[in-house]
């Protein structure tokens, strides 16, 4: 039984599961020369063209720049540079909607054309003479990328550093309407081998493989009459059938190899190019030309002259529709690519971009929209057409219940996005739609993951970083222990001495810290008596005057209650004499009285009076007053006693005040103004 290699020497083909038949309608472009677009009156290049990431500015609003010239700079391997499509001036660097589905805005630059079309300086390179690495360099920096899918950067899949059995050239134009690469290959053939030797330079497969259509003639007489000089070159006539050109699809075609799920061509020995990307390369490595153009299929029954367009990346699309007569109707729908995998635009002012190939604007009766979405029927057809042999229908249900675990068990991520189950669904139920939002949020989900993964390992690295300093500096440790150690060793007795002086230097600063500490104690002491007299100072100074006041109203009450006190004994004295002569003259009066009752009452009984009891009589009746007066006297001294106490107290006391702190001297005034108001109101009482 032959080889594989054999079988593909000898053309032998081989199929895909599924695929659909729709209408081609690539006749009315295909036989039509390749038209050149004038500039337009501005570009809007955006700085993302491709699978990756964008590179850096390296220009500025207000600069003139010239054809060719770099405009970004890539700075990674994912990365390539965008550049200037003419000369002209840079008017703005802003955000403008971009070429996608989401139609959600990115960064453009703005480039005002002068009309002068000046290139920058250009050095060719010579293949046979220069090293890989410097053509791959070339090409990344040349912004070469996939031109006719996802656009992944060209110099990745050249720069593969494992063995390559097959390198397959993708002409396959599967898709309705399309036709740009059809042109290319009738117009540039020899280009195009010059870019696919290129690449076998830097590759060295087995064979070469060009994959092209039956239904392109005229295209593969080009390509067969430009590599009729390569051996192992091998031109092979697929037949016409959606999505053949599709990457695993057009493998299986040639090679009858199954890229496994998950996997890429490049895991099975085969890198895949486009024929646009390989004329591309060419001109990049040959002529120092920069991808800053491309042919666009303009096609559609509202357009007067549909054709292939030769066109500068970042013209607006409505400069292009322009160019081919665009007549509009009402409602009227521009998608950019095909009917099967393309999108509508949501603004005409969108740019071309390099994995731009087609603008298709039809009417309404010759591309009519999708009819209400009904419920799946379950009639299986889907799954019949699906190129990829997945299970639609599940995929549907799982997207709608965004469980991205089953659509991962289903192999969601295989899915092409190739329309060809929505074209057969009787339901008009929108798949690849629900397939696209439910890739976008698994890709949402992952690079959570990712994240979180990401930031774990920087915290174990960390933590094992910190860990082996630590085990450094603890080995450093020992290490010096470990010398010190035998350096004592070394020095036998004079380490004794050593180490006596070092306890008497350590005993002496040990004393001296002592000493130092018992100063310390002091000083502190020191310090607090100095601020315990501050704060009495200050307390002083500031209740000198409120003391002085307090006391000048003290002396002044003392004095008024001295003088009520001198007046109440004034009183009292006149009052005790009066009682004094009132009970005199009442003791003369009762003993006069008591003389004359006695005899009265006694005259009855004794008729003679007793002169000798009147005068006992007299006598009892003064011993009584005298016995009144002397009470009086001693109430009276009483009643002095306090307030001469309180004012010998003052005077005995005022010495000693003197020397005493005067908030201390307020309070013994208050004391005894208390004591001085206590007595008179006690004699105040007895006299009442």
């Amino acid at each position: 039984m032959p080889s594989l290699f054999q079988q593909i020497q000898a053309g032998a083909l081989w199929d895909f599961h599924g695929g659909i038949h729709p209408p081609v309608r690539k006749a009315q472009t295909s036989r039509k020369p390749i038209a050149l677009m004038p500039l337009p009156d501005r570009l809007y290049v955006p700085v993302r063209q491709h699978i990756g990431v964008p590179g850096q500015l390296l220009v500025n609003p207000g600069e003139r720049v010239l054809k060719g010239q770099a405009l970004t700079s890539a700075d990674n391997s994912m990365t390539v540079p965008v550049h200037a499509p003419t000369s002209g001036n840079i008017i703005a660097i802003t955000e403008h909607t971009s070429p996608h589905p989401s139609a959600l805005p990115e960064t453009v630059i703005v480039l005002e054309p002068d009309g002068l079309d000046e290139w920058r300086p250009r050095q060719p390179l010579n293949i046979v003479t220069t090293d890989n690495q410097t053509i791959l360099e070339r090409i990344q920096d040349s912004g070469i990328a996939g031109m006719g899918g996802a656009g992944f950067p060209t110099h990745i899949k050249a720069g593969m550093q494992q063995p390559v059995d097959y390198l397959i050239i993708n002409a396959v134009e599967c898709e309705p309407y399309i036709s740009a690469d059809d042109a290319l290959m009738q117009e540039g053939p020899t280009t195009i081998i010059k870019g696919i030797d290129i690449l076998c330079k830097l590759l060295n497969p087995k064979a070469v493989l060009i994959g092209v259509e039956d239904d392109k003639p005229i295209a593969i007489a080009a390509l067969k009459a430009a590599c009729s000089q390569r051996e192992h070159y091998y031109v092979r006539e697929v037949p016409v059938k959606y999505p053949s050109g599709g990457e695993k699809q057009l493998i299986q075609l040639l090679t009858n190899k199954e890229v496994p799920a998950g996997r890429r061509p490049a895991d099975i020995g085969i890198v895949m190019q486009n024929v646009g990307t390989m004329f591309a390369v060419a001109q990049a490595v040959l002529d120092d030309h920069p991808l800053i153009s491309r042919i666009v299929t303009v096609t559609g029954e509202t357009l007067r002259q549909p054709q292939n367009v030769h066109t500068l990346l970042g013209t607006p699309v409505a400069a292009l529709l322009d160019f081919c007569g665009f007549v509009a109707e009402p409602q009227q729908k521009v998608i950019m690519g095909g009917p099967m995998m393309g999108f509508t635009l949501p603004d005409l002012m969108v740019p071309v971009v390099k994995t731009t190939n087609c603008i298709l604007a039809p009417t309404t009766t010759e591309l009519p929209d999708a009819g209400p979405e009904l419920d799946c029927i379950r009639c299986g057809a889907c799954a019949e057409v699906c190129p990829a042999t997945l299970l639609p229908q599940q995929l549907l249900w799982y997207s709608k219940a965004k469980d991205q675990e089953k659509l991962q068990e289903y192999n969601l991520a295989d899915c092409i996005e190739c329309g060809a189950c929505a074209y057969v669904c009787p339901s008009e139920i929108p798949l690849v739609q629900y397939y696209r939002i439910a890739k976008a949020d698994m890709r949402e989900q992952q690079r959570e993951v990712l994240k979180a993964e990401q930031a774990k390992a920087r915290f174990e690295a960390r933590n094992a970083r910190l860990e082996a300093e630590k085990q450094a500096r603890l080995a450093r440790n020992h290490q010096l222990a470990a010398a010190r150690q035998q350096t004592q060793q070394q020095t036998g007795a004079s380490n004794s001495v050593a180490d006596a002086l070092a306890r008497i230097k350590a005993k002496q600063t040990e004393q001296a810290t002592e000493k130092t500490h018992e100063q310390i104690l002091a000083e502190r002491e020191l310090k607090k008596q100095q601020a315990r007299d501050y704060q009495a100072q200050k307390a002083a100074a500031a209740q000198q005057q409120p003391i002085a006041e307090n006391t000048a109203a003290g002396d002044n009450a003392t004095n008024v209650k001295s003088a009520a006190v001198a007046a109440a004994i004034a009183r009292a004295k006149a009052k005790k004499q009066q009682t004094e002569n009132t009970a005199e003259s009442t003791s003369t009066e009762a003993a006069i009285a008591l003389s004359e009752e006695a005899p009265k009452a006694e005259a009855p009984k004794d008729k003679a009076v007793d002169p000798r009891q009147a005068a006992v009589a007299a006598a009892i009746a003064r011993a009584k007053a005298k016995k009144q007066q002397a009470e009086n006297t001693a109430e009276s001294t009483t009643a002095e006693a306090p307030i001469a106490l309180s004012e010998e107290a003052s005077k005995a006391e005022a010495p000693k005040d003197a020397a005493v702190a005067p908030r201390q001297a307020a309070v013994a005034a208050a004391i005894a103004r208390a004591k001085a108001r206590k007595a008179a109101e006690k004699l105040k009482g007895e006299e009442l």
